[in-house]
C-alpha cells in the first residue's frame, strides 16, 4: 500500500513538474521573440550582442542551485555542490557552443523579419526536431504525428513562396531572403539540439534529477554565452553598447533595462525547454514550442501593428491543424495504453519462478 502511495506521490510531482516546465516556456517562447524585435525596431542593431542576451542571463540559475544544495546540506553534510561528472560536462559543454551557434542564426532572423513571419518559420523546427528524435533517441511515430510534421512544413512552404510581402520598408530584399534563410537554419539546428538533450538524459551514467536538468541548462548556456562574447569582441560590440544607448529611440534607461530583462525572458525559454524534455520529451518540448505560434503571433500584430497577410494565415491554419492533429494522435496513443495495461498485469506469468 505505502508503495502504490509513494508512485502516486511521484507521479503527481512529474506533472506538476510538467506543468511548471511548460508555463515556464511558454514565458520565453512568447516573450523572447517580442522584446529582441523591440530592441532592433527601436534602433538596436548589433545581432551578437541579441544573441549573447539568449544566454547571457546563465547566473540567475545559480540561485535555484543554491537553494537545492542547502537543502540537501540540511539533511546530508557531505552533499556535493554541483552533481554533474566531467562526461556529462563534455556532453553539455558541445551542445551549448551549438546553442551559441543558433542564438546568433536566430537573433540574425529576427534582425531582419517581423516577429510573425519568424514565428512561423520557427514552426517548421518541429519536423527536424521529430526527424532528429527519430534518428538519435528512436522517438515513435504516428499517422498523426507524421501529418503534423507534413502540414508544419507545408505552412513554411507557404511562407517561402511569398517572401518580401511583408518586408520592412529600410530593408533590402537580399537582406530579407538572408534573414529568412538563417531562421529556417536556426530552426533546423534546434531541431537537432533538443533531441541531443534527451540523448544526453538517456546516455548519462548519472541519476537524471531536476538539480541536475539545472546544472547541465547552466552548463550549456556558459558555453553558448562565451561562444557569442568572442562574436562580440570580434565585431566591438560592448564598444558600441554605450553609443546605441544613447541612440535607442526609447530612451537610454529603456534600453538597459531591454537588455536585462532580454536576458532573463530568454532563460526561461531555455530552462522550459530541457524541463519538458526532462519531464517529458524532446519531441513535446518541440510541440510546445511550436504550439505557442498563435499566441506569439497575436502579441507581434498588437504590438508592433505587424502585417497579417493572407499566407500568413493559411500557414498559420496549416500550423494549428498540425498541432490539433498531433495532440488528438498522442490521447489516442495514451487511451491504447490505458486499455492494454489491465490485461497486461491480468496475464499469466511465464517466469516458472512466479509459480514458486
Amino acid at each position: 500500500m505505502e508503495a502504490k502511495e509513494e508512485t502516486q506521490v511521484k507521479t503527481t510531482m512529474k506533472k506538476a513538474l510538467l506543468i511548471f516546465n511548460c508555463l515556464v516556456l511558454s514565458i520565453g517562447n512568447c516573450g523572447g521573440p517580442l522584446i529582441m524585435r523591440l530592441y532592433f525596431i527601436h534602433g538596436g542593431k548589433r545581432v551578437w550582442l541579441s544573441a549573447w542576451l539568449e544566454t547571457g542571463g546563465w547566473p540567475i540559475i545559480l540561485i535555484p542551485i543554491a537553494l537545492s544544495y542547502f537543502h540537501r546540506r540540511a539533511t546530508d553534510p557531505t552533499t556535493r555542490l554541483f552533481y554533474m561528472k566531467p562526461p556529462l560536462f563534455i556532453a553539455a559543454a558541445t551542445i551549448g557552443v551549438l546553442t551559441g551557434l543558433d542564438d546568433y542564426l536566430y537573433a540574425y532572423g529576427v534582425a531582419r523579419l517581423p516577429v510573425s513571419t519568424s514565428a512561423l518559420i520557427i514552426a517548421t523546427q518541429l519536423a527536424f526536431t521529430a526527424g532528429f528524435a527519430f534518428l538519435l533517441v528512436k522517438q515513435k511515430f504516428t499517422s498523426y504525428s507524421i501529418n503534423a510534421v507534413v502540414l508544419l512544413t507545408v505552412g513554411a512552404g507557404v511562407l517561402a513562396m511569398h517572401t518580401g510581402s511583408d518586408k520592412p520598408a529600410h530593408e533590402s530584399s537580399r537582406e530579407y531572403i538572408l534573414g529568412f534563410i538563417m531562421t529556417l537554419v536556426a530552426a533546423a539546428l534546434y531541431g537537432l539540439i533538443l533531441p541531443l538533450v534527451e540523448l544526453t538524459y538517456k546516455k548519462s551514467r548519472q541519476e537524471m534529477n531536476y538539480t541536475l536538468v539545472m546544472e547541465i541548462q547552466m552548463v550549456m548556456c556558459l558555453l553558448a554565452t562565451v561562444f557569442c562574447t568572442v562574436g562580440m569582441l570580434i565585431n566591438k560590440d560592448f564598444q558600441a553598447i554605450p553609443r546605441e544607448a544613447r541612440n535607442f529611440e526609447l530612451g537610454e534607461v529603456k534600453y538597459y533595462v531591454v537588455l536585462v530583462w532580454s536576458a532573463i525572458i530568454w532563460q526561461c525559454f531555455f530552462l522550459g525547454a530541457i524541463g519538458v524534455i526532462f519531464s517529458a520529451s524532446s519531441l513535446l518540448s518541440g510541440i510546445l514550442i511550436s504550439a505557442l505560434l498563435p499566441a506569439t503571433e497575436i502579441l507581434s500584430v498588437i504590438f508592433f501593428q505587424e502585417k497579417f497577410q493572407a499566407e500568413k494565415g493559411v500557414a498559420l491554419g496549416l500550423s494549428l491543424w498540425g498541432f490539433v492533429s498531433y495532440f488528438y494522435g498522442e490521447m489516442k496513443e495514451n487511451k491504447k495504453k490505458k486499455l492494454a495495461a489491465p490485461e497486461t498485469s491480468m496475464a499469466p506469468s511465464n517466469n516458472p519462478a512466479g509459480n514458486a
